[in-house]
């Protein structure tokens, strides 16, 4: 994933925040801004799947990437439909590229069950960050990106377990499938170490850029020491 943006938060001015984020439960409508946004969220698209491709190639990085944290705090501050929509987009476009990377390398081919549980997946953290977005906070931020990872990693990882015939089906072959994984590769919780950091990392990287740039407009602002939605 399991997996950037945020320069420049600080010079931008009332109205114009990166990811249009409603503070206090502001309603964001669509209209013009929407298709003003596109050619930022077709910048995020390309940067998020860009970096799922190149950390093939650097097998420390694997898994770590910003498009789970993309599709949380897309929902934990914002309404724009190009902006919720560039993480699944990311996802998609670079599946196939990997889909093609594994088959050559590994002679290994992902099924559409799997590339339709990762985004559920996604789904669930987009939700999740929907459901925190009135009530956002730095403990809610975190339980949130938390909870994705965490979701990401046992579901992946047990579809692997019941589709793979390298695993007993018992408890213990899902057990070493959530572990250690298969001998040949790298241990399964290797990835779930990367996807945990990274979905944090990322996450907070976008939360901090964008409450400066609400603190920045006047508005309510977790860097404020304001809770939003209280």
């Amino acid at each position: 994933m399991s997996g950037q943006v945020g320069a420049g938060a600080s010079e931008v001015p009332r109205g114009m925040n990166l990811f249009d984020g409603p503070p206090q439960g502001l309603e964001i409508h669509a209209g013009t801004g929407q298709h003003a946004r596109m050619p930022f969220a077709i910048l995020v698209l390309v940067l998020a799947a860009g970096w799922r491709i190149f950390t093939l190639h650097v097998p420390a990085l694997s898994n770590f990437s910003p498009v789970m944290a993309l599709a949380f705090c897309a929902g934990a501050y914002t309404r724009n439909q190009w902006m919720r929509l560039a993480p699944f987009a990311a996802l998609v476009l670079s599946d196939l590229y990997i889909d093609h990377f594994y088959a050559v390398t590994y002679h290994y081919e992902w099924s559409v069950r799997g590339a339709a549980l990762r985004i559920l997946c996604f789904a669930a953290a987009l939700g999740i960050g929907v459901a925190i977005s009135r009530r956002r906070s730095w403990l809610n931020l975190l339980a949130g990106a938390l909870a994705g990872s965490v979701l990401f990693y046992l579901v992946t990882n047990t579809a692997s377990w019941s589709g793979d015939m390298g695993y007993t089906h018992d408890a213990a072959g899902w057990w070493q499938a959530m572990t250690v994984g298969h001998p040949q590769y790298y241990p399964t919780i290797f990835f779930f170490r990367n996807t945990l950091v990274s979905d944090l990392l990322f996450t907070a990287f976008f939360a901090v850029a964008m409450e400066y740039a609400f603190l920045r407009r006047g508005d309510p602002s977790l860097l404020g020491l304001k809770q939003v939605g209280r």
